[in-house]
């Protein structure tokens, strides 16, 4: 059965995507929040997704870094499951990461960092801490995959974005553990694309904002190529490109394991 995935989900999967137009009547008579953020979610239908992607981080003074990575997600019974291995610059690559979702609770997430030599468990009091270095947490990571059952939404206007259409959507967390109070989505009403997500702290600052700055079609869907969140306080970004993309080819299973993050080898 094909379901979603995550591109560059913001698995770093939060930055794969597909198109999946939702029914325009079903919207003029009553959208419902949650069901436009499960559509736009639920876009991907793809049994699997292969991604090579260029990483930008932008410091305050406008210096930039270069990070080169690979990812690897793959749909089953049990979820949705994502590897990404950085290749290069030296100093990160081998590092390999490896997220399995779990319907109905947090995810299970690990990272295989060289310069320890092992796997370590991430665990879920670990989501707001930066995800190698970047402007994306671990739960940034992740979000693309998060249950919309985890919040609840309401639609607060529709206002266009970029000459589109879109439902503004307030998410409010029911567990006060996570760590944004609030987020604000713009998603399309005729295609169901996540054009801007903005992100805030518990004060209700805005900490944040992600967005979508180019799409294409590939393999029939519509698919973000290029993305980038944004730290407002630390005026850093860090901005993704799919170099390349694959939908439904073969990836072994042993890539989703932690064997895999501790040896990198994918046979046997």
């Amino acid at each position: 059965m094909k379901k979603k995935l995550i591109v560059p989900r913001i698995s770093i999967v939060l930055f794969i995507a597909a198109f999946l137009p939702l029914s325009a009547s079903l919207y003029a008579q009553a959208p419902d929040a949650a069901a436009v953020i499960r559509n736009s979610r639920d876009r991907i239908k793809a049994d699997t997704v292969m991604t090579q992607s260029r990483m930008v981080l932008t410091a305050k003074n406008g210096s930039t870094s270069e990070r080169m990575l690979v990812q690897y997600s793959k749909d089953g019974a049990k979820g949705n499951r994502t590897v990404v291995v950085f290749q290069r610059p030296a100093s990160v690559a081998n590092t390999r990461f490896l997220t399995m979702e779990n319907p109905g609770r947090a995810d299970d997430r690990w990272i295989f960092l060289p310069s320890l030599g092992k796997v370590r468990r991430i665990a879920a009091s670990e989501g707001s801490g930066s995800f190698m270095g970047t402007d994306l947490s671990y739960d940034d990571v992740s979000s693309q995959e998060r249950n919309a059952d985890l919040d609840t939404h309401r639609i607060l206007r529709e206002e266009a974005l970029n000459g589109k259409s879109c439902y503004v959507i307030e998410s409010i967390p029911r567990d006060s553990s996570y760590q944004y109070g609030k987020m604000l989505q713009w998603i399309d009403k005729s295609n169901s694309v996540n054009y801007r997500i903005e992100l805030y702290d518990k004060k209700g600052n805005q900490v944040k904002f992600f967005e979508t700055l180019e799409l294409k079609d590939v393999q029939g869907r519509l698919t973000p190529m290029v993305t980038k969140m944004t730290t407002i306080n630390a005026g850093t970004s860090t901005t993704i490109t799919v170099e390349r993309i694959q939908y439904d080819g073969n990836i072994p299973e042993k890539v989703f394991t932690v064997d895999y993050l501790e040896t990198g080898n994918a046979r046997g």
